[in-house]
């Protein structure tokens, strides 16, 4: 339920905490940052006399990220139509890392009376105004659902003229897409309390989103998976750039598999066996294990190596889940979706490899920087891209 308006005075203590996860982003988070303050959110906030805060938390930036948006922010406390509803401040972390970004926000920077977590990454558009009012009002209008997600849209789908690497790239995506809502790490809405049961551990790796998915379905893994747990807010979306050259492909291939590797590990063959009292206390669990035994993690990943014969045995599905998720769809969409099926199962072959190497010599927190040319281009088009992102959508 929505909280009633608040009558006269200052607005209420923050309601919403959006964080904002930055590393190096300097050329482009001002378009991200443009982007989130033209959200409907925060008018609508303002008109129930609620509150927001927003925090940039930059990990580990040898660029002048930290000045960007310091400099942007300033900019806002002077010029934003609900100002008043608005905090905003940079927390500039020294070390590297999204985990530990993510644990510090939650644990130690949001504010205490914050009911909704937004969190995001700072590469990214949200080209649709209502994107962030939809996913809070999916979890304020039903009970279930602890985290809403929205659908994230690759920049190349805006593209009138598309290769056929760009086609494939995105058939690839809708094969992924077909199954129920996946929670995406680049934007999603937690509620407060289920996140502040949670903590990620810092060997974790690059997959954060798919242990957390995990945890909020299984109400901490004290029962069996509800899906429901997980919602999918209606005409909600925002942009990134896809990775399209056969080198960042590759790269980005071979992370996922680390990260899934590591929480298939974490979840299936550890967490799962604890008493129910631990998991009820997950959060606290965890943070302990990692200031006691602070290799806890990597040792259980190099006992896996070791009952591991061959690479593609890293997780259940490694090299076929995309033909389950194929069996989903219905008709004529299975022979059309086909071809990106086999595609991405004949691609995650040599990162696998790849993954299976550096998890030997011991490399679990494997996290490439991106070299992209950002989504200036699409940032640019004011009036035009919102538009564009419905019309040229293949799957509208």
């Amino acid at each position: 339920m929505q909280p009633e308006l608040k009558s006269g005075g200052e607005p209420k203590t923050n309601y919403v905490s959006i964080a904002i996860f930055a590393w190096n982003e300097e050329a482009g988070i001002r378009s991200t940052l443009t982007s989130l303050f033209e959200q409907s959110l925060f008018g609508e906030l303002a008109r129930r006399g609620l509150s927001c805060e927003v925090l940039c938390v930059i990990n580990g930036c040898s660029d002048n990220t930290p000045g960007v948006v310091q400099e942007f922010f300033d900019e806002l406390r002077r010029s934003h139509l609900h100002r008043h509803a608005i905090s905003a401040r940079v927390e500039n972390l020294k070390e590297r890392g999204k985990l530990n970004a993510w644990n510090q926000f939650v644990h130690q920077l949001a504010s205490p009376e914050a009911e909704y977590f937004f969190m995001m990454d700072a590469d990214i558009l949200i080209h649709r105004k209502e994107t962030m009012l939809k996913m809070l009002e999916a979890l304020e209008n039903n009970s279930v659902p602890q985290v809403a997600v929205d659908r994230p849209c690759k920049d190349i789908e805006f593209k009138w003229h598309k290769t056929f690497r760009e086609r494939l790239s995105l058939m690839v995506s809708r094969v992924t897409q077909s199954a129920r809502a996946q929670l995406c790490g680049q934007l999603y809405c937690i509620r407060s309390g289920i996140a502040r049961n949670i903590y990620l551990p810092r060997d974790l790796s690059a997959c954060e989103d798919g242990f957390v998915k995990t945890l909020v379905c299984t109400d901490l893994l004290t029962r069996p998976a509800l899906p429901e747990r997980l919602c999918l807010a209606e005409q909600a979306e925002h942009t990134f750039e896809a990775y399209t050259g056969v080198k960042a492909i590759l790269k980005n291939q071979k992370r996922q598999i680390i990260g899934q590797t590591i929480v298939h590990l974490l979840i299936d063959k550890y967490l799962m066996a604890l008493p129910d009292g631990e998991k009820l206390r997950m959060g606290e669990f965890l943070r302990e294990k990692d200031r006691t035994e602070p290799k806890w993690l990597k040792k259980l990943i190099q006992e896996h190596l070791e009952a591991t014969r061959f690479f593609w045995q890293l997780y259940p599905g490694l090299l076929t889940q995309r033909f389950k998720t194929l069996k989903r769809l219905k008709g004529v969409q299975k022979i059309t979706h086909l071809p990106a099926a086999v595609a991405g199962a004949l691609v995650s072959v040599l990162p696998a490899w790849q993954a299976h190497s550096a998890l030997k010599q011991g490399y679990s927190n494997y996290w490439p920087q991106a070299h992209r040319s950002g989504l200036k281009e699409l940032a640019a088009q004011p009036h035009g891209w919102e538009l564009t992102a419905t019309t040229n959508n293949p799957q509208k």
